[in-house]
C-alpha cells in the first residue's frame, strides 16, 4: 500500500467515525437533556471538514513535480497542517471562552440523563482510537498534516471527557466542573496547535535542520573516498522531506567526470542511510571556496590558449598540434598541462620548450606552472588542430 492510499484509508475511517458519531450525540444529547452533548456532536461533525481537507491535500501534496512546481508539491501538506494547526487554536479558543461564559453568567444547566454518560463514554474511546491509529500512520510516514489531524481528533476526545465529567458534575451538583475542565483542555489543545504551526511556519521560512543531523549527513558523505572535506552545508524541510545542497572538496587533479563520480556517490550513501532525503544538490570544488578564500578573477580557456599560440608563434613552434590543453584552476593561480601530437615533436626539444612557455607565461600574476607532455601515437584525433 502506497503511503498516498494508506494516508486516504485512515482518513476515510476517521470521517465515518466523526459522522456516525456527531450524529449519535446530537440525537442521544437532544433526546436526554445535554446541551454539552449536542455541543460536542457538532465538534464531530465539524471533523468531517478536516478530514476531507487532509485527504485532498495529502493526495496533492504527493504528485510528482512538474513544470510549475519543480520542487514537487509537498509544500501543501505544510499548509495544510498549518491551517489545522488554526482550527486547533480556534477550537480551544471556543471551548475556553464557552467555559468561561458558563462561569461567569451562572447559566443553570438542565439535568442530563444517564444515556448522555454512555454516548460521551463511546466517543472518548472511539476517538482515542483513532487518534492513535492517525498518530502512528503519520509518524511513520513522518506527515505532519496526518499528525495534526490525529490531533484534532484527540480535541474531540478530550471535549468528550469534558462532556462526560460535566455530566457527572451535574447530575451530583458539581456543574462548575464542566466549565474548569473545559478551560484547562482548551489550554492543552491551544497548545497543540500552536506547535504545529510554528513548526510548519519555520519549515516556510526554509529554517535549517539541527546540528546534531548536519553532523551525521556530513560523517555519512566524509566515508567517500575521495572527498577531502564538506562544506558550505544547506539543509532545509518541505513536509515530510529533507532537501540538502552541499560542497563537496575533491583532489585538485581529478578529471571532471571523476569528481560528479564522486558526488554521485556520496549522494547515494545518503539516500541509503537517510531515506528522508529527497533531493541533493552538490557541487563540487577543487579548494575550499568557504568564508574568504575564494577564487580569484583567472583567464578562462579561450583566453590561455591564445597566450600559449602566441608564444608558439614567437618560437616558431606554430606547426605543432596541442592535442589536449587541461587547465588546473587553484584559489589564484591555473596551472597547465600542454600535451601534444607525438608526431610534431620530434624537431623540438622537449624541456626547452616547457622553459620557454613557462618563462614567457610567468609575467603573469595568475601562472602557476605549466607541464608538457607527450601523445601516445594510437590516442584519438587532436582536439586542437
Amino acid at each position: 500500500m502506497t503511503p498516498q492510499s494508506e494516508a486516504q484509508k485512515i482518513t476515510l475511517i476517521g470521517a465515518i467515525l466523526d459522522t456516525l458519531l456527531g450524529a449519535l450525540k446530537i440525537i442521544i444529547g437532544s433526546l436526554a437533556h445535554s446541551t454539552a452533548l449536542v455541543a460536542d456532536g457538532i465538534h464531530s461533525l465539524s471533523d468531517l471538514l478536516t478530514d476531507v481537507m487532509v485527504i485532498v491535500i495529502f493526495r496533492y501534496s504527493h504528485q510528482e513535480p512538474d513544470k510549475e512546481h519543480p520542487w514537487g508539491h509537498a509544500r501543501f501538506e505544510t499548509l495544510g497542517t498549518i491551517i489545522l494547526g488554526g482550527l486547533l487554536i480556534l477550537v480551544a479558543g471556543a471551548i475556553a471562552y464557552d467555559s468561561v461564559h458558563t462561569l461567569i453568567s451562572g447559566t443553570t444547566l438542565l439535568i442530563p440523563e444517564w444515556p448522555t454518560l454512555v454516548v460521551a463514554a463511546i466517543s472518548v474511546a472511539a476517538k482515542e482510537w483513532i487518534f492513535r491509529y492517525t498518530l502512528a500512520i503519520g509518524k511513520r510516514l513522518k506527515s505532519d498534516l496526518l499528525i495534526a489531524n490525529a490531533w484534532h481528533s484527540r480535541t474531540d476526545a478530550l471535549s468528550s471527557i469534558i462532556v462526560f465529567v460535566g455530566i457527572l458534575g451535574a447530575m451530583s451538583g458539581f456543574a462548575w466542573l464542566d466549565a474548569v475542565a473545559a478551560i484547562l483542555v482548551g489550554f492543552i489543545v491551544a497548545k497543540i496547535g500552536i506547535e504545529l504551526s510554528w513548526k510548519c511556519v519555520q519549515e516556510l521560512l526554509d529554517t535549517a535542520l539541527p546540528e546534531e543531523d548536519v553532523t551525521a549527513y556530513t560523517d555519512e558523505i566524509m566515508q567517500v573516498e575521495g572527498i577531502l572535506s564538506v562544506h558550505n552545508f544547506k539543509t532545509r524541510r518541505m513536509a515530510s522531506q529533507i532537501l540538502l545542497e552541499i560542497h563537496l572538496q575533491i583532489a585538485p587533479y581529478l578529471s571532471a567526470s571523476e569528481g560528479h563520480f564522486i558526488g554521485d556517490r556520496a549522494v547515494y550513501r545518503l539516500r541509503a542511510r537517510f531515506p528522508d532525503i529527497k533531493h541533493v544538490i552538490f557541487h563540487i570544488d577543487t579548494y575550499d571556496d568557504e568564508a574568504d578564500n575564494y577564487c580569484q578573477v583567472l583567464p578562462n580557456r579561450v583566453e590561455i590558449s591564445r597566450y600559449i599560440f602566441e608564444i608558439l608563434d614567437q618560437n616558431e613552434a606554430t606547426e605543432l598540434k596541442i592535442h589536449r590543453l587541461n587547465l588546473h584552476y587553484q584559489t589564484d593561480a591555473v596551472e597547465i598541462d600542454l600535451l601534444l601530437n607525438s608526431s610534431d615533436t620530434a624537431a623540438y626539444e622537449l624541456t626547452h620548450l616547457q622553459q620557454q612557455l613557462n618563462s614567457a607565461l610567468s609575467k603573469h600574476a595568475w601562472f602557476g606552472n605549466l607541464n608538457v607532455l607527450v601523445r601516445q601515437p594510437d590516442s584519438s584525433k587532436s582536439e586542437y588542430q
